[in-house]
């Protein structure tokens, strides 16, 4: 087993190699459909690793929509679904996360101050924000929630840290 990344050696590589989608066992992307894949081991060595910064980058390709995230990629993976899906709250507040890690602050800022316009009159974030900006799904979302404290947390370290505090 990989020790670096556990969850490759449990599943397969897709692509070209450089970056670490991957695939299930039972033939499905599960790369990009994990919330957790969307974050990098929290050690500064795994968020600057070469593997993890092309999959931030096909996270930017496939996922990511005026810097808003999807969960997946419905043209790849079709749901069945009538309607067309939102992209999904955690999963920006995880990338905004994965950005500052990766040391993309300006991205991340801009990431974050984004998602904010889209919380409710309290400060509130439902589970996806749809088409038009409006909130779907469960609201208010408590990992949601979990996500914002996370990135907002590691970003305003960052920023400290940049400007010297």
């Amino acid at each position: 087993m990989d020790e670096r990344y556990p969850p490759i050696a449990e599943h397969g590589l897709i692509g070209d190699l450089q970056t670490a989608a991957l695939v299930s066992s039972r033939g499905v992307i599960d790369g990009f459909a994990a919330p957790g894949s969307i974050r990098p081991a929290s050690s500064p060595r795994c968020s600057k690793d070469p593997a993890w910064l092309s999959t931030l980058d096909a996270i930017d390709r496939t996922l990511v929509s005026d810097s808003l995230v999807h969960r997946y990629d419905p043209a790849a993976s079709p749901d069945g679904l009538r309607c067309a899906e939102g992209t999904f709250s955690l999963r920006t507040f995880l990338y905004v996360d994965a950005l500052v890690r990766a040391g993309r602050l300006p991205q991340a800022r801009y990431a974050f101050e984004k998602m904010q316009t889209y919380a409710n009159h309290v400060g509130l974030f439902a589970e996806e924000i749809g088409p038009s900006g409006e909130q779907l799904g469960n609201f208010p979302q408590a990992f949601t929630h979990l996500s914002l404290i996370m990135a907002s947390t590691t970003l305003d370290e960052a920023l400290d840290r940049e400007e010297g505090r």
